[in-house]
């Protein structure tokens, strides 16, 4: 009896290798053994909310399609973290992110002082790929750019060559540049005054005003603009001062009076919250917008997040949509979770988006996108102010040649 219980349980292991080398046989080449897990930090609370929202129901739309299929064999899973639209709540979440819930992407945010904080000491000092959708300072992957750093979303940079080339071929001369005192608020400025002066050197800047982010009253300041007397006048806000902006400038008929070029002015996130107090004859740019351009990608995208959401996407949800998209195909393409292996696979990357065609340029991991100029006009149609007379600039038309990114870099 003993010999013959000792001789099964020598040939229990042989039995179980066996079933273990069955199982690895049968999995897919490359099978994920985990989910895959996405960290993403972004203004939840506040004014802001309403964008960081908005992405995140974009990027969850595009989850309920991709884990349908899965990415490796597995699914992609994610958590958030509210910044409260702050630098150092930021980093305090994306770091927990990394090191308590060990994700293998990083997501975010609104914020463009908290998107170069998480990518500089995060991102690259932890390297972790880190996907800014919103924020849109050009420095993110600019100057500040590295290889664990990729935007999907517009930026500054080409914001700022699209309105200040259009303002180029307008007769005005002489600007009033204002906006918000933080990061992103100076980066658009300085780059639509960077193309402006270069497409036309005779402009002249007569003044400036800058006001801390989500300054309840800006009436005082655009009283002191008018009092001025420019041509025009560019307006440089972000999440937190542009509803209170769009509506001094309804309260105090601005736009009826001087030419105005906010950047996302035009965006419906910003306008359809407004109703009767958005302001109609604001230019504007933007990279997305539910009624355009008509083609099929887009009306599905709007079909399905109307149906899910109950109201037509903005342009952050386009921004989580895409990000989304992004990464579960560098994943397969990977055919590994590997951090590294993500990276090269998304280094010039494209997919088809609800705007067409899009790329991950490889040069600096910035998304190319075209861009969208209109003036804001009340919609009949729509029941609320959007964006009209809307001229498409291809995304090879705004965006910084890859040369001046490397250029920058190195000075």
């Amino acid at each position: 009896m003993k010999a013959t219980h000792h001789r099964h349980t020598m040939r229990l292991p042989a039995v179980l290798l066996l079933i273990a080398a069955t199982v690895l046989i049968l999995m897919p080449a490359g099978a994920a053994a985990r989910n895959i897990k996405v960290g993403i930090i972004d203004c939840y609370s506040g004014p802001p909310a309403v964008y960081g929202n908005d992405a995140l129901n974009g990027f969850k739309l595009a989850l309920k399609d991709i884990n349908k299929k899965g990415v490796l064999g597995s699914k992609i899973e994610f958590t958030t973290r509210d910044t409260k639209f702050k630098v150092d709540i930021a980093l305090n979440m994306a770091r927990e992110l990394v090191m308590r819930e060990e994700v293998d992407v990083l997501v975010g945010t609104i914020n463009s002082g908290a998107a170069m904080a998480v990518s500089e000491s995060i991102a690259k000092g932890q390297k972790v790929p880190f996907i800014a959708w919103i924020s849109k300072s050009e420095r993110i992957t600019g100057e500040k750019g590295h290889r664990y750093v990729f935007s999907t979303g517009e930026n500054t940079a080409m914001a700022g060559k699209a309105g200040g080339v259009a303002l180029s071929q307008k007769p005005y001369k002489r600007y009033w540049v204002a906006g918000d005192d933080y990061e992103y608020g100076h980066a658009i400025a300085n780059a639509a005054w960077r193309n402006l002066s270069a497409a036309k050197p005779s402009v002249v800047k007569i003044g400036e005003s800058w006001w801390k982010p989500g300054e309840p009253d800006l009436i005082p300041y655009i009283t002191s603009i008018l009092a001025a007397n420019p041509d025009a006048v560019i307006f440089c806000t972000g999440g937190r001062s542009m509803t209170n902006i769009m509506k001094a400038i309804k309260a105090t008929g601005m736009a009826e009076r001087l030419p105005i070029w906010i950047h996302t002015a035009t965006d419906h996130a910003v306008l359809k919250p407004l109703g009767a107090e958005a302001p109609e004859g604001v230019m504007g740019t933007m990279d997305y917008h539910f009624y355009h351009p008509d083609i099929s990608a887009n009306r599905n995208f709007v079909n399905a997040f109307t149906k899910e959401y109950g109201n037509p996407p903005g342009f952050p949800a386009f921004h989580g949509y895409i990000t989304a998209h992004f990464i579960a195909d560098a994943f397969r393409k990977a055919g590994e979770i590997d951090k590294e292996k993500f990276i090269d696979a998304l280094e010039g990357m494209k997919i088809d988006s609800p705007a067409g065609p899009i790329e991950m340029r490889a040069c600096d991991h910035q998304v190319i996108l075209p861009m969208y100029l209109g003036v804001t006009r009340y919609s009949p149609e729509h029941k609320v102010v959007i964006s009209s007379e809307i001229v498409t600039l291809r995304g090879s038309e705004v965006m910084p040649s890859c040369s001046d990114i490397i250029e920058s870099r190195g000075k």
